[in-house]
């Protein structure tokens, strides 16, 4: 079946994670965690590498993680375009004091907690906001979609979110690889009304 919708979450990015650190010091850690690329042994499994072969379009978030990823998928020649609205959803380290010491991975469940809860401080992208901008990406997804598969290679919570999206849209998760670890992926159908719209004879005049 094609015009199916495709996400995968990049690969393991070459940061450590085995450390204590304050809730400042994770903001640090998230910031150079977005700067950071893969890993350098990181390889993609290839089921994800026979997906990218197989959709019409390939495309990534702007953090370098999420463009290797892309790039490791699909190889280096071809056009990958890569927009900040897949970019990971936020997650700004809460007001936690000094003598609080976590590893990263807990500060992540920490903060993620508090995102969601609703904080966000100024310049921040709060929790609702995020999902208007999920929104706009199902939407984008299922344009490109018309002309066949489409893959986006992204990150974990803002995959899930859109998981959460696509199938209020009545999208089908038809099938799913390594849950939401690093080089995961998740295909989605088509809703039958959607098919049926892009099959009409009106809709191919």
């Amino acid at each position: 079946m094609k015009g199916r919708i495709i996400t995968a979450r990049h690969g393991r990015p070459d940061l450590a994670r085995d450390l204590t650190i304050t809730a400042r010091e994770y903001g640090d850690w998230w910031a150079q965690y977005d700067r950071s690329g893969l890993a350098p042994e990181e390889r993609p499994p290839a089921s994800l590498v026979a997906l990218a072969d197989s959709a019409e379009t390939v495309l990534s978030s702007t953090l370098p993680r999420a463009i290797e990823t892309a790039r490791h998928v699909a190889g280096d020649d071809r056009d990958i375009p890569a927009d900040a609205i897949f970019v990971e959803a936020p997650l700004p380290p809460p007001p936690a004091p000094s003598f609080i010491k976590l590893r990263p991975g807990q500060w992540g469940v920490v903060s993620r907690t508090f995102w969601f809860m609703g904080f966000a401080p100024e310049g921040v992208e709060n929790h609702w906001q995020t999902w208007a901008r999920v929104r706009r990406v199902s939407a984008r997804l299922a344009d490109h979609a018309l002309g066949g598969d489409v893959l986006l290679c992204a990150h974990g919570y803002l995959n899930w979110m859109l998981d959460q999206q696509l199938r209020r849209e009545g999208w089908i998760l038809a099938q799913r690889d390594g849950g939401n670890h690093y080089w995961s992926w998740r295909i989605y159908e088509p809703p039958k009304a959607w098919r049926e719209n892009v099959e009409s004879p009106a809709a191919a005049e």
